[in-house]
């Protein structure tokens, strides 16, 4: 056992035995608040600080249990303090004014919060997010290749192979309907992006390819193509290509624009209140600035 840990215990000593006296009353109610159970770096731990910190319902084995790690825990931090400020007396200015200014910081920062909690409109239309896509939109390049289309996967030797490729080959809206019935009917595996845009390699993963490949040859849309491994043999098509450097469409942009207008009025709301605060405290004799003037 460390000297440490000794004189530890030896400080709760008394509180367990008045735990004990007390019927292993729950800590919370114990009195005597003002005991000291440890002294370390110049500074003392009295029983009320523990008391706090002991959850609710805790029996009294496991309170005195509990009460033993806090007491040792808050020794170890006093005793790292007290060295860290005999080490770095030197350099103890500098300390204040960083934690001065991460006060500073800090309640401004809430300020801000409180400004922009009350006064934000968070509603974001459409037409908004249209109109900035319209003045923005070469700002907004796909950084890889994104596809639409889908890929369908049945058992090899299926009777229906033929009538699916055939189906799948019609370009009209009741026909793709017609086409995912008919994979559903079958237990055809299906996996459409014909209405979202997705990365090509999350397209590539749903057909038998090699990661070491390259399959740049088969961005060729509205062509239906075919794959085949041991058990299965897959249908696919590519219906919109996006090259790298192409301008995203709307769809693909409009929530990344939704938090571009939205970070545009936090600041807006910042920058007015900053600006009338500073007119008024001029104006009302809360703040000067001197020039030459009025020295």
């Amino acid at each position: 056992m460390s000297m440490m840990s000794f004189w530890i215990r030896r400080a709760l000593f008394a509180v367990l035995l008045a735990l004990l006296a007390a019927g292993c009353q729950d800590i919370s109610r114990m009195p005597g608040g003002g005991r000291v159970l440890a002294e370390a770096g110049g500074r003392k731990l009295h029983l009320r600080e523990v008391r706090g910190a002991v959850p609710q319902g805790m029996s009294g084995a496991d309170s005195a249990a509990f009460m033993e790690r806090y007491v040792a825990k808050w020794v170890r931090k006093q005793l790292k303090l007290q060295e860290a400020e005999q080490l770095f007396s030197g350099s103890e200015r500098d300390i204040d004014s960083l934690v001065e200014a991460y006060r500073e910081s800090l309640l401004i920062r809430k300020l801000e919060q409180h400004l922009v909690d009350s006064r934000l409109d968070t509603l974001v239309t459409d037409e908004q997010v249209s109109a900035y896509y319209a003045a923005h939109a070469s700002e907004f390049k796909a950084p890889q290749t994104l596809v639409k289309g889908r890929v369908v996967r049945f058992d090899s030797g299926n009777r229906q192979a033929a009538k699916l490729l055939r189906m799948m080959s019609r370009g009209s809206a009741s026909a793709a309907q017609d086409f995912a019935d008919l994979c559903t009917k079958n237990n055809f595996v299906l996996d459409d992006f014909t209405s979202s845009w997705v990365t090509y390699t999350e397209f590539l993963s749903c057909l038998p390819v090699l990661s070491s490949r390259n399959y740049d040859a088969l961005l060729l849309p509205g062509r239906v193509q075919q794959m085949s491994d041991s058990r299965s043999g897959y249908y696919f098509e590519i219906t919109e290509v996006l090259h790298p450097g192409d301008v995203l469409p709307l769809d693909r942009v409009a929530q990344t624009i939704r938090r571009i207008l939205h970070n545009q009025r936090q600041n807006e709301i910042i920058r007015s209140y900053d600006e009338q605060l500073y007119e008024r405290a001029l104006a009302e004799g809360g703040a000067t600035v001197y020039n030459d003037e009025n020295r």
